[in-house]
Formats: C-alpha cells, sequence, structure tokens
C-alpha cells in the first residue's frame, strides 16, 4: 500500500515523499523578473519543512506574457544565475524543485510588438483584453517556451512544469470557451491541444527524454462553454501518448463561477478535495501520475488519497503559505489539521507589492 512518507520515481527524479508545493505567485521578484533573496527564503523554508517537491511560481517565459508585477522571469539568459543559489540551497536540504514556466495569454500585462495582449482568439471580455495570435506567434511562442526550459536546466532545475490551467495562453488554447480558431489550433481537441503537444516534444528534442516535463491543468473551467472533465481526460490521454513525465489537476480561472483559489472553512473531511471526481475520471483512464491540488487540507484525507491510489501526490498551496513547516509536523506525528482557513487574504499583500504571506498568522504572531 502506498504511504505519503515513501520515496517514488517521476522519471529520474528521486523524490523523498509525496507531498508538492503547487506554484504560488509570491510577488516578490525584481521588476526585470530576477529572483532574489527574499524569495530564496521562502522556497528555502519549504524545503526545511519537509515539501518533497517544490514547484516555483509561474515564471514567463517572454515579456509579452508576464501576468504580474513582482513575477518570476525565465525569458533570457542573464536571468539563470538569479536562480542558482535558490536550487543549491533546496537540494541541500534533500527537496528537490522544478520551475513552472508560462505565458499569461489573454491576462497578459506584457503586450506584443502593436500593444495587444496576445490569446488564441480575439476577445475582450473582463481580464481578457487580447487579438488572436498568428501562426508565427504561436510558433515563436512554442520556441520560448523551449528556451525557458533549457535554461531551467541550466540554471539546476530538476524539471519543468508547463502552466496549461487557470485561464492563462495554454489553458486558453485548450478551453473552447476562450479558443474560437478555424485552423490547425482550433476545433477539435486534437487542434486545441496541439500548442502543447509541440512544446513538449520540442522540450524533449532539445534538453532528452530524462530530464522532467510535468503540467497543470483545468479538471474543468467551470464556465458555460468551457473546458469540462471528460475533456481533461481526453487531453490526459493525448498527453500520454507523448509520454508527460506527471499531471497536475486544478481547475477554474478569473471568470468562471471558480478561481483556482476558493473561499471556504471546509469543516469536515468530505469538503476537501475539490477535484475528486475529476480525479477518480482520470485514473479511471489515464496512467501517468497525478498531482492532485486543491482543499486538501487534512493529514488523513492525504493519505486516503494516496492509499486509494486516487492521487500519486498531494499538491498544497494556501496552507503552506500559513505553515510552510506542515510536511514536517505531520510526519513527526502532529496530524492535525492544517491551521489555513481558506480566507484568501494571503493575495492581498501579493497584489499590493508586499509580497506573499499569511495574514492571519501575522496577526496572531503580532497579538501574541
Amino acid at each position: 500500500m502506498r504511504q505519503l512518507f515513501e520515496s517514488s520515481k517521476i522519471n529520474q527524479l528521486l523524490l523523498k515523499n509525496r507531498f508538492f508545493r503547487s506554484a504560488t505567485w509570491e510577488g516578490l521578484a525584481n521588476p526585470d523578473g530576477s529572483s532574489n533573496d527574499k524569495i530564496t527564503r521562502m522556497i528555502v523554508e519549504l524545503a526545511r519543512g519537509q515539501v518533497g517537491l517544490i514547484i516555483s511560481s509561474h515564471a514567463y517565459v517572454n515579456q509579452a506574457g508576464q501576468a504580474h508585477n513582482g513575477q518570476l522571469g525565465i525569458y533570457a539568459d542573464y536571468l539563470i544565475e538569479s536562480y542558482q543559489k535558490m536550487i543549491k540551497k533546496v537540494h541541500n536540504e534533500g527537496s528537490k524543485i522544478i520551475i513552472q514556466i508560462n505565458h499569461a495569454g489573454g491576462r497578459a500585462i506584457g503586450k506584443s510588438i502593436d500593444g495587444k495582449a496576445l490569446g488564441p482568439s480575439d476577445l475582450k471580455l473582463n481580464k481578457y483584453n487580447c487579438k488572436e495570435m498568428t501562426i508565427n506567434e504561436i510558433k515563436q511562442t512554442i520556441n520560448d517556451f523551449v528556451s525557458a526550459a533549457i535554461r531551467a536546466k541550466q540554471a539546476g532545475f530538476d524539471g519543468v512544469q508547463l502552466h496549461g490551467a487557470h485561464g492563462f495562453l495554454l489553458s486558453q488554447f485548450l478551453s473552447p470557451f476562450f479558443n474560437k480558431r478555424t485552423d490547425n489550433y482550433g476545433g477539435s481537441i486534437e487542434n486545441r491541444v496541439r500548442i502543447i503537444l509541440e512544446i513538449i516534444e520540442s522540450i524533449r528534442l532539445s534538453l532528452g527524454r530524462q530530464f522532467p516535463v510535468m503540467i497543470k491543468i483545468n479538471s474543468a473551467d467551470f464556465l458555460e462553454g468551457g473546458f469540462t472533465p471528460a475533456q481533461m481526460v481526453k487531453v490526459s490521454s493525448l498527453l500520454e501518448k507523448v509520454e508527460i513525465d506527471a499531471i497536475e489537476l486544478s481547475g477554474g480561472n478569473s471568470i468562471g463561477k471558480y478561481s483556482s483559489s476558493r473561499i471556504g472553512k471546509l469543516e469536515r473531511p468530505e469538503d476537501e478535495v475539490y477535484y475528486l471526481e475529476a480525479a477518480r475520471m482520470y485514473k479511471r483512464e489515464i496512467n501517468i501520475p497525478l498531482i492532485l491540488v486543491g482543499g486538501i487540507r487534512s493529514f488523513q484525507v492525504a493519505q486516503e488519497l494516496i492509499e486509494q491510489e486516487l492521487a500519486d501526490y498531494i499538491a498544497l498551496c494556501r496552507p503552506l503559505i500559513r505553515e510552510p513547516g506542515l510536511v514536517k509536523r505531520w510526519q513527526s506525528g502532529d496530524t492535525r489539521k492544517a491551521t489555513c482557513i481558506y480566507c484568501n487574504q494571503c493575495f492581498i499583500p501579493t497584489r499590493s507589492g508586499e509580497g506573499l504571506y499569511c495574514m492571519q498568522e501575522a496577526a496572531s504572531n503580532k497579538n501574541n
């Protein structure tokens, strides 16, 4: 029977346990997207907390694809050096680290040459205001993802994760709500996933089969006319054919019924695991390792997911903002629930430029 605190492998990557830190925008990067001591301290604290695999916050692959201020970037060679100290310190703690690479698409604050954001199709809605990408722009973006992966390997990262969720560019291509193209990159599921398959195949060609390549995708958009669980399974089967190393299942975007960061206290174990039914669908059809994120805050729930083989790895996001030592606490035998209450106040200082931290924990420490 599988256990949370056992070693395992993804591709050639040996992991000491089945806990991941799901990528989280810290809002602490330098203006040019380079990393710094503040981010290094945050990431190393997670490694000291015994997180098996840390996924960095999404790093933009070109300047037109930047999503936020204070976001990490990996669009130029000179940025490589800024990551190396952090990676070395994580490895010294016995943890592994990969970088999530991304393009914000229609949500980008970075602009193309003509001053407009780029997306699979023309769209003007809420946070999305973009023009349809040309074939040349798609090909250049594919090249930019590949170059970002090459830089990640040169920096010493243990792999990369493509961000194909939460309404960013690759997610926009997957979703029929956003993707209205009529060429080879739109229409059928096979066409909508094409950009992702071409990125993966090009990374493999450049870096070889042993460099881990993972992806994060939505279980659903929770948006009328959007990406559905059935489509997720089909996309996952196509990703399986190109031998993606692991798939992280998340959901939502900024304009649907749910964002990726739902607010709620999750008082009962049955309220946890936002994407449980999607995970069951996935596991019936797909053999690629499944990383499951979303709402998990109890050791017992995490253990049952692993024992019942409904997930292969447990990814935590907000609980680790409040308690970076949560995994170590659970491993020590203190299996009380995570203290995170899913209030989303941690993103207030992130958006304001102050950087990511738990406001509840800060207030508690101040009162004490």
